[in-house]
């Protein structure tokens, strides 16, 4: 929490010296045109519904980018890699509980695939190339992972990885690590929607608008104006 209370003063400094589009490139930087995945799911669905765990820094942003995709239809901020117990913010922040800041995903196959899901995960929702940072964050309860909930999309993320490496489409190999059979805990109330209920927040300026921007900028077919919101919904669970 430390280093956001920072950054809030450092934006909110910025905000009042009328430097605040100059700060918000800097930090949240542009996303990254990459490759679709050469190894997808087939197409041809006859379920509605898959969910993805994806952990890339402040689950806020995340959240917020996810919301914005067409064929998402729930996406809900948690916690994943540790135990039910220690599944409280407070705790997660400490960085000794094993969770990592994360986002369950749900979509329709249908309409978007997971090779998809992960490569707005790639390009737009964080930089995988650093492991236990993101922005202004740092700690193993901000590192790049993903959770599969199969063996199929454990194989897909795998591939994708292999593939974008050895393309050396980034500057720096990918570290995000895959990690099986880790429980799903959603977050607090009052960390969902967090982008979408607070968009003036000098964190959510800095470092999560400009990713919402390089979605509609880079995936125009997939973006979606009005994000898919967990209030709405009414339930986290």
């Amino acid at each position: 929490m430390k280093s956001r209370r920072f950054f809030f003063a450092l934006g909110a400094m910025a905000l009042a010296a009328g430097l605040g589009v100059a700060v918000s490139q800097a930090v949240a930087g542009e996303g990254r045109p990459i490759p679709a995945p050469a190894i997808d799911e087939p197409a041809g669905h006859d379920t509605a519904s898959e969910v993805a765990i994806l952990a890339g820094g402040c689950f806020w942003g995340v959240q917020g980018v996810f919301q914005h995709v067409d064929g998402v239809t729930g996406a809900v901020s948690g916690y994943a890699g540790g135990d039910k117990a220690t599944a409280q913010y407070e705790i997660v922040s400490t960085g000794t509980t094993g969770h990592a800041e994360s986002v369950r995903v749900t979509f329709d196959p249908r309409r978007i695939s997971y090779g998809r899901i992960l490569q707005i995960y790639f390009s737009v929702a964080h930089d995988p190339t650093e492991l236990n940072r993101q922005g202004p964050d740092a700690g193993t309860q901000y590192r790049s992972a993903i959770f599969p909930t199969g063996s199929e999309q454990a194989r897909i993320a795998t591939a994708y990885i292999d593939q974008l490496n050895q393309a050396h489409v980034f500057d720096a190999p990918i570290v995000t690590r895959i990690e099986n059979g880790r429980a799903f805990y959603p977050a607090e109330d009052y960390h969902q929607d967090f982008l979408a209920r607070n968009p003036s927040y000098p964190y959510i300026v800095f470092n999560d608008l400009p990713k919402i921007e390089n979605l509609k900028q880079m995936f125009p077919n997939l973006y979606r104006r009005d994000p898919v919101l967990v209030a709405a919904a009414g339930a986290v669970n």
